[in-house]
């Protein structure tokens, strides 16, 4: 994997040999990252909330999608 920093903090990630479920992985982590860096939620709390999101959706969406 090769990583380049580039002009306006981009950065640019050349990867061979990792499969697209990993590739996929790594992107949520970075938006994680990027979405929660000046968040002053510890990360135990923002597991929390997410777990809580997930629920209720499956909640309101599970008789939709059991069909």
């Amino acid at each position: 994997m090769v990583v380049e920093r580039i002009e306006n903090n981009r950065i640019v990630l050349n990867v061979n040999g990792i499969d697209f479920l990993g590739i996929q992985c790594l992107i949520d982590y970075a938006k994680y990252l990027d979405a929660t860096t000046k968040s002053k939620a510890q990360p135990s709390q923002v597991a929390q909330l997410a777990d809580e999101v997930s629920r209720n959706w499956w909640s309101k969406n599970k008789s939709r999608l059991l069909q």
